[in-house]
């Protein structure tokens, strides 16, 4: 998520030619847009920082809820 907020900063200084990144190529953005391509396709899953994510928040719930009906007695 940090890289798309930089890509979307980066585009708007650009755009608006703020400072030192007027100077900037829209291909350098536009190679860092194709990184965080691959990177949310094909590393990510592979990797399993998908499931892992997934698999953190099924395990909150399930201590939320376990934790609710044994402090309820």
């Amino acid at each position: 998520m940090p890289l798309i907020l930089l890509i979307v900063a980066l585009v708007a200084l650009r755009y608006f030619e703020v400072w030192k990144f007027a100077e900037l190529s829209w291909w350098a953005i536009g190679a860092l847009m194709v990184v965080a391509f691959l990177w949310f396709e094909f590393l990510e899953p592979m990797l399993g920082f998908d499931k892992r994510r997934a698999h953190n928040e099924d395990e909150k719930r399930r201590k939320e809820r376990v934790s609710k009906t044994f402090d309820k007695k």
